[in-house]
């Protein structure tokens, strides 16, 4: 006769503690809920609608990533590729295989799991990863300013004002050169995504800020 097992302790080995992997269309609902708690109560805006949010998901999958604890996504990042020196209008909804920069659309945690420091460690995995991709030159991403100093402690610099406003709302574009590490490239086997999820590792020197 086996002995018992509660269903806590099957749950544990059933499940990982903590993992991150590219998210897929599937995953759509979940990102909504977390971006349009995170946005709308700031400021009334959501940077992609579901519909949008699908349409990443399902035409560049492996551009976003997403953190999941025990099968619940906890915060994500979804990417396109972008193909001029700045962002336009296009860049909000157009994916273009052929650039080399990778427009980061938004970055949000969800509320539970604020203050953990997650912003930003899932921010430096996703620009480690981007460092394994060879026609990847650089990052960008437009904020708005209360939000300049996090990224420029998250490796990012300011290019300038955004072409790109959002109602009365007006962005500073910001971008990371992603190029120029070859030593990287060579031993991109250590960071790229795997057939299965890789397990979250914080980086000892990373700051506990959020987003």
């Amino acid at each position: 006769m086996q002995p018992s097992v509660s269903p806590g302790f099957q749950r544990r080995h059933t499940l990982p503690a903590s993992e991150v992997r590219p998210l897929n269309a599937q995953d759509a609902i979940s990102v909504f809920e977390i971006e349009r708690e995170a946005f709308i109560s700031v400021s009334g805006e959501c940077p992609l609608h579901l519909d949008e949010v699908r349409h990443f998901l399902s035409l560049c999958p492996e551009l976003s990533m997403g953190w999941i604890e025990e099968g619940r996504l906890v915060a994500f990042i979804i990417g396109s590729l972008w193909d001029k020196d700045r962002l336009t209008e296009d860049a909000l909804t157009l994916h273009k295989p052929r650039g080399s920069t990778v427009h980061i659309h938004i970055l949000a945690v969800h509320r539970t799991f604020r203050q953990q420091g997650k912003g930003p460690v899932l921010l430096w995995r996703y620009l480690q990863f981007l460092r394994c991709l060879p026609s990847v030159r650089r990052a960008v991403l437009m904020c708005e300013d209360l939000l300049i100093p996090f990224y420029r402690k998250c490796g990012f610099k300011v290019l300038g004002r955004c072409a790109i406003t959002v109602a009365s709302m007006s962005f500073t574009e910001m971008w990371c050169p992603i190029s120029g590490h070859a030593y990287m490239r060579r031993n991109s086997e250590a960071i790229r995504f795997p057939q299965s999820p890789l397990s979250v590792q914080s980086p000892e020197a990373e700051e506990q800020l959020d987003v």
